[in-house]
């Protein structure tokens, strides 16, 4: 075997069990099936209004196939369209769309934090930022991350930082902070108002600039899904953010807002945009159809049914998981209180809830794999509609895609869901736990047994 086959074997191998997916049921595909795994918040991509449109938009537009090649070397209308609209819907000064929010990501911290600049970065940023970071022109060094959500970690990091490099205090380099409004696996709401008031209080030249991925906030916060950065009234005080159309909108690419000067500066440095083909004119349009709803206000329902059913799950778990060991399944802190305080200051508060909920466990695969299966119970009183086994999709997470020791199964909830749906989830929860916990209770006895019937119980004592 030639050695790079042995080397990307062997580092399949090691992994194992450990690849982050959905895992293929071994059932007909006659059952029901609920999804918890996608990103498609809203259920946009099974809307019959939104696909109505889409075709309606493609079969009265002359130009929808391909776009012709790179945005720095043709004309491309039809961005150009979308782009200033989106300027107007989002209140940027200007817009550019990538092909995706990684590309995004990418082309941003690769090309604009200039040498001697800093990045500093919450340590739960998307992979595409780190990406970004390591393909730009500052050394590792420069690269610094700091706790999650912590305002005062933040704080400490520029402190240290102005009383080691003078040309920040004089305003000569930059710092750009790199956060997300709402994290892709922990389901958090970054606290971006006093991150802001930090940024602007420690810099007051105006040296530092914050950067927010608003990828999994788009369609469900803030007026009209504009995101968190519209919800707190922060657009001019935020130096570039990044909104998706793959998740809550159901179409593809990514658009990021900013300055009509970085913007220019992009179309001519990113490389995820100048060596690239733009996005197809047909997903532009699907795009701009998708913005529509958001516009009319046809999401709005949506969005606040998929939080209230967060809200609804979430109690559920609470209340079941006071009687099982955290050790075998828990919520992360910031779900598992119901009395945490509010990580945003805003008048009146803004909703908390996420549809993103993990469920902390060191046997992922073993929790997702039950519910694929799942049959329901079935009483007089249930309130379950579906008979028979049901194919409950889940992610099974582990690291590197998280953090060591955060092992977990995603949920993520759908606009599409019901109280039905999220009810039948629960009972493949508790039904898993109830099992697990009579399998440990079980060895427990064995080996109680084991060493009562040995004497090593006996013996032990004594030497106690």
């Amino acid at each position: 075997m030639a050695s790079l086959t042995q080397k990307m074997t062997a580092a399949l191998k090691s992994r194992g069990d450990r690849v982050v997916g959905c895992p293929e049921p071994h059932t007909s595909s006659a059952q029901p099936m609920i999804d918890f795994t996608s990103n498609d918040f809203l259920s946009l991509s099974d809307s019959v209004p939104l696909r109505s449109a889409v075709l309606s938009a493609l079969n009265s537009t002359p130009n929808i196939l391909g776009s012709g090649g790179s945005r720095l070397l043709v004309s491309a209308p039809a961005h150009a369209a979308l782009e200033a609209r989106l300027c107007r819907f989002f209140d940027a000064p200007a817009a550019l769309l990538f092909n995706s929010g990684f590309d995004a990501n990418v082309g941003f911290f690769s090309a604009v934090p200039q040498p001697g600049d800093v990045v500093l970065y919450d340590e739960l940023i998307h992979k595409s930022v780190h990406d970004g970071m390591r393909s730009s022109r500052l050394p590792r060094d420069a690269l610094i991350s700091f706790t999650h959500n912590s305002v005062p970690a933040l704080q400490r990091t520029l402190s240290r930082l102005l009383q080691d490099q003078n040309e920040l205090k004089l305003g000569k380099s930059s710092v750009f902070v790199a956060v997300e409004s709402h994290y892709s696996m922990d389901g958090t709401l970054s606290p971006l108002l006093d991150v802001v008031d930090c940024v602007e209080m420690m810099l007051p030249l105006g040296n530092g600039y914050v950067v927010v991925d608003e990828a999994h906030a788009t369609g469900i916060y803030g007026p009209n899904g504009r995101g968190m950065v519209a919800a707190l009234g922060l657009e001019k005080r935020i130096f570039a953010r990044l909104h998706t159309f793959g998740k809550s909108l159901a179409a593809s690419g990514a658009v990021l807002l900013t300055t009509e000067l970085v913007r220019d500066y992009l179309l001519n440095y990113a490389h995820s945009i100048i060596y690239t083909t733009a996005l197809t004119n047909a997903s532009v349009i699907a795009a701009g159809c998708s913005f529509d709803m958001l516009e009319n206000g046809s999401t709005e329902a949506l969005a606040t049914h998929l939080l209230d059913l967060s809200t609804y799950f979430v109690g559920l778990l609470r209340t079941h998981l006071r009687t099982v060991p955290s050790s075998l399944l828990r919520l992360p802190n910031h779900l598992a209180d119901s009395h945490q305080p509010e990580i945003l200051t805003h008048s009146p508060p803004l909703p908390l809830s996420s549809p993103i909920i993990p469920l902390l466990t060191p046997e992922p695969r073993s929790l997702s794999n039950f519910l694929l299966s799942f049959t329901p119970p079935k009483s007089p009183d249930s309130k379950n509609v579906l008979e028979g086994p049901v194919i409950i999709y889940t992610n099974a997470i582990y690291p590197p895609g998280v953090p060591p020791g955060t092992s977990r199964v995603r949920v993520c909830l759908h606009a599409g869901h019901s109280r039905e749906d999220v009810d039948i989830l629960m009972q493949g929860i508790v039904a898993w736990t109830e099992h697990r916990m009579g399998e440990m209770w079980s060895k427990k006895q064995e080996w109680e047994q084991t060493m009562s019937d040995s004497g090593i119980k006996t013996w032990m004592k004594t030497r106690l």
